[in-house]
């Protein structure tokens, strides 16, 4: 399992009830949920190389539910800042959106239409350091306003990460968004406006957050 075995809750097995002991080995309940998240496939697809879906699904949501999916993922970009020679802790970050078509199956009720991007959906709110490694995501309908999403998105963050600074982003989070977020969380926020000039996909802030939304199943 590697360093990050330590960050996963002990098997009910080790407890102090003597809990029964798991049937397959984490390793391949860990293989399991990365493919997944890799090839985007249902969990009933799941190859049968793999313990069962249902197992592999249970353990998943347990974790997550507990924050070890959080844990990993923030330790596992520590360690890679670390390797490039930047401090573990992110002082600025980038936060954006992107709007995406929802799978018929999606209920009405976490889905919305998105007017500017003419998509009916969700929406996925991420915030990513300098070097587009995440720190944290959250999915809205798609009708949610990039502004009303980010003091949400922002309040979190500034609780699970006291040392940013400063959050970078794109002209749709101007307007008293700015304020709010100086007078309520001591964050500065800075927007930039997208060149008149500019056709397509275009780096505003350094780092190309889309690449990291693109990545986010």
């Amino acid at each position: 399992m590697g360093p990050h075995r330590t960050l996963l809750p002990p098997p009910a097995c080790e407890s102090p009830k003597r809990g029964r002991p798991e049937k397959h080995p984490r390793r391949e309940v860990v293989d399991a949920i990365r493919y997944v998240v890799d090839t985007g496939c249902k969990w009933r697809a799941l190859p049968r190389d793999f313990p069962p879906w249902r197992t592999c699904y249970n353990f998943m949501a347990r974790w997550a539910a507990a924050g070890v999916v959080g844990q990993i993922r923030d330790q596992l970009r520590k360690r890679i800042r670390r390797e490039m020679g930047r401090a573990p802790g992110a002082v600025a970050t980038v936060i954006d959106s992107q709007s995406v078509k929802a799978a018929e199956t999606v209920g009405r009720d976490s889905r919305g239409y998105d007017g500017a991007k003419k998509i009916n959906g969700r929406k996925r709110h991420l915030v990513v350091d300098t070097k587009g490694l995440p720190l944290f995501v959250m999915v809205t309908p798609a009708d949610t306003t990039d502004r009303d999403a980010a003091k949400e998105v922002l309040f979190r963050l500034r609780l699970m990460h006291p040392e940013i600074t400063i959050v970078w982003a794109d002209s749709g989070y101007a307007g008293q968004l700015v304020t709010w977020v100086k007078a309520h969380l001591n964050l500065t926020l800075k927007t930039i406006s997208r060149p008149k000039d500019a056709t397509g996909f275009v780096i505003l802030v350094g780092v190309q957050v889309n690449v990291a939304l693109a990545r986010f199943p």
